[in-house]
C-alpha cells in the first residue's frame, strides 16, 4: 500500500500514526495538493490528502474512512473500541479534533491570500472554532488519555491536531490555557509513532 500525503497535514498524520501503531507496512509518498505539479487529483477527485492507494490500485480517501479501513484490515491493536458507547465517544473526539484542524487549515490558507483580500471576520470566526474546540477537549480529558487509561484513536486525532497548531499557530499558546491538553500532548510526545510523524514544513 501507499499513502499519498503532505508532511504537515494533521489528517495525514492521524493515518500515519495508526499505520505505525498497528505496524502496517505502507510506502509514504509526499505530495503537496496546493502545488501546480501535484498528482493528488489523479487519486482523489477532491484534490485532498491523505489518499491510501491499496495494492490493487484502488484508492481510499478521507482520513476517517482510511482509519476505519485500517481498523478492519488489522483489528489489533484496537484503536476504536467495539462497544457502542465507547465507539461513539471516540468518534466524537475524532470529529472535534478534525474540526479544529479544519478551522486551523482554513486560516492558514486564507492567510496565503494578499492581505487586502483576506477576511479578518472570517479568520476570527475560524479562530473561535479553534478556541471552543480546545476548551471542550480540555474539559473532557478523563485521565492519562482522552478516555481514561486506554490509548485510542481519540488520542491520535487530538495529538495530530495539537501538533498542527504547534507548527502553524505558535502564537495561540494553547498549553498555558489548556493544561489537560498540554499534559496529554506531553505524554503522547514520547510514543514512537508520534516522534516518527512530527510535522515539518
Amino acid at each position: 500500500m501507499k499513502l499519498i500525503a503532505s508532511t504537515t497535514s494533521p489528517f495525514a498524520r492521524k493515518v500515519r500514526i495508526v499505520l505505525a501503531e498497528k505496524n502496517i507496512p505502507c510506502e509514504f509518498i509526499v505530495d503537496i495538493p496546493w502545488n501546480a505539479d501535484t498528482d493528488v487529483p489523479k487519486f482523489n477527485p477532491l484534490g485532498k490528502v491523505p489518499v491510501l492507494v491499496r495494492d490493487g490500485g484502488d484508492t481510499v480517501y478521507d482520513s476517517r474512512v482510511i482509519v476505519e479501513y485500517l481498523e478492519q484490515l488489522k483489528p489489533w491493536p484496537m484503536m476504536v473500541p467495539a462497544e457502542a458507547e465507547a465507539l461513539l465517544a471516540v468518534k466524537k473526539w475524532e470529529a472535534l479534533a478534525d474540526g479544529v484542524s479544519d478551522a486551523a487549515a482554513a486560516i492558514f490558507i486564507e492567510r496565503k491570500r494578499p492581505a487586502a483580500q483576506q477576511s479578518q471576520d472570517w479568520i476570527a470566526r475560524q479562530m473561535g472554532k479553534i478556541e471552543n474546540g480546545l476548551a471542550a477537549m480540555n474539559t473532557t480529558v478523563e485521565g492519562p488519555f482522552c478516555m481514561g487509561g486506554t490509548f485510542t484513536l481519540a488520542d491520535i486525532a487530538v495529538g495530530s491536531t495539537l501538533g498542527y497548531l504547534d507548527l502553524r499557530f505558535a502564537e495561540i499558546s494553547w498549553r498555558s490555557r489548556f493544561p489537560a491538553l498540554a499534559a496529554l500532548a506531553e505524554r503522547l510526545s514520547t510514543r514512537p509513532s508520534f516522534v516518527e510523524t512530527l510535522p515539518a514544513g
